[in-house]
């Protein structure tokens, strides 16, 4: 039921719209249009124009002013379009007047990320999310779904019909929202299970604005069978798998969902289950597309969310990808001053891949230690631990005593030796064995 209420773009005709507000730019409500356009075609929607209003204060009955809004309906008819997409999110009485004055579809920029969520969601976490971001974002629109009841006739005696169809309607609707917030609860319990079960090896996400290749980055570095399409927000499930960094180091790295400007709180909310793998994860490597005009403002969008989720303190590693489409030296030369601990590569061309594998384990060998501990051979317990979370390098037996040249986690190993049983010691220099 993910795709419920889904609004149906397939090769429709549209005009996106676009406010400059007071004190932004031309420039950059353009910008803004051009990534609309992007999650347009992502949709199934072809763009055919759009009309930018510039505005000190928007309008609260149409959003843009009533004069532009009949540009607006004048603009579709002549175009033979079927819809209109707003970069911003409408109101449900500025959506009911647009519809009424341009007699067509609707549908601001939740409503279409929306759309895209529903395309793209394949597991049932994901569909169960997607379907309760669309509940929640129709739930106070339902309103208008009604409005032909009191156009028949009008006045008194329209009122039961309507009110009775539209509460209905409503009780459904927060029922099954209901439903999806227990389902998502399981779902919930489930995801901490695992991430207990996975709470003994270090975690990094990738992090970053949507389609700048962290996907293609994943399958370079694990050989994971991830979805890889030129798409915005072609992955919505979060992928993890093993990643091994040499002897003793070993992670865990997820990819996660992309970020976008103008990113809804209510999707964020929605989407929380998914999003945990950011904010449980011990490393961030933010990925950049460097071949994008707005990839400064992309890296601050990611920022923000990352401190909207309560995670931008963590250790993070700055990636740009897709050097491979750059063509001006000097803006790498410039980015390497600004970013000195960064890493430059192309994940779809495999360029300076050793690059970031090597810059990754360096940071995450600071998380590791290596000790000498003694141990008695009888405390089998503390054996098991050692190989279980650990990486045991060298081992040497004396009498009733063992000497493990272990390499772990630095809190594992805190952990570890405040057991009055485990000693740290030097190994001895005679009669060691390779584990």
């Amino acid at each position: 039921m993910a795709a419920y209420y889904k609004s149906k773009l397939d090769e429709e005709r549209c005009i996106l719209v676009g406010v400059i507000p007071s004190g932004g730019s031309e420039w950059e409500t353009k910008d803004h249009l051009f990534e609309l356009a992007q999650l347009a075609y992502t949709a199934g929607a072809k763009p055919v124009d759009q009309v930018v209003q510039a505005r000190n204060r928007l309008d609260p009955a149409y959003f843009i002013g009533r004069g532009k809004a009949r540009e607006l309906a004048s603009a579709l008819e002549e175009k033979k379009c079927q819809l209109a997409i707003f970069d911003d999110d409408l109101s449900p009485a500025q959506v009911k007047n647009l519809e009424n004055l341009t007699d067509v579809k609707i549908i601001d920029r939740s409503a279409l990320i929306l759309d895209i969520f529903a395309l793209h969601a394949k597991s049932k976490e994901a569909r169960t999310q997607v379907e309760l971001a669309q509940l929640n974002y129709l739930l106070p629109r339902l309103t208008r779904q009604w409005t032909h009841l009191s156009r028949q006739v009008g006045g008194i005696g329209t009122k039961g019909p309507g009110e009775t169809q539209l509460e209905t309607d409503r009780r459904l609707v927060r029922t099954r929202i209901d439903l999806l917030k227990e389902e998502l609860k399981k779902i919930e319990k489930q995801r901490a299970t695992q991430r207990k079960m996975r709470s003994s090896i270090f975690k990094a996400a990738l992090v970053g604005y949507t389609n700048v290749g962290k996907s293609t980055l994943m399958k370079q570095v694990t050989g994971a069978d991830v979805v890889i399409e030129n798409q915005l927000f072609a992955t919505l499930d979060a992928t993890t798998r093993r990643l091994n960094l040499g002897p003793g180091v070993e992670i865990l790295i997820s990819d996660t969902v992309g970020f976008i400007r103008k990113l809804p709180t209510h999707l964020i909310a929605s989407f929380k289950s998914t999003l945990e793998e950011v904010v449980n994860t011990d490393l961030l490597i933010h990925v950049v597309d460097v071949s994008s005009p707005s990839f400064k403002e992309h890296i601050q969008t990611v920022s923000s969310v990352l401190k909207d989720l309560k995670v931008g303190d963590k250790p993070q590693m700055l990636v740009f990808n897709k050097v491979d489409l750059i063509d001006n030296p000097a803006l790498l030369r410039d980015l390497e001053e600004t970013y000195p601990d960064s890493v430059f590569i192309s994940a779809s061309r495999a360029i300076h891949i050793k690059e970031f594998t090597t810059q990754l384990t360096k940071l995450v060998e600071n998380y590791f230690v290596e000790k000498t501990l003694v141990i008695d051979q009888k405390d089998y317990d503390i054996v098991n631990y050692l190989h279980q979370n650990g990486t045991v390098l060298l081992v040497h037996y004396d009498q009733n005593l063992v000497f493990f040249k272990v390499k772990m986690e630095n809190f594992k190993m805190e952990k570890l030796i405040r057991d009055k049983r485990v000693k740290i010691g030097k190994m001895p220099s005679k009669k060691v064995n390779n584990q």
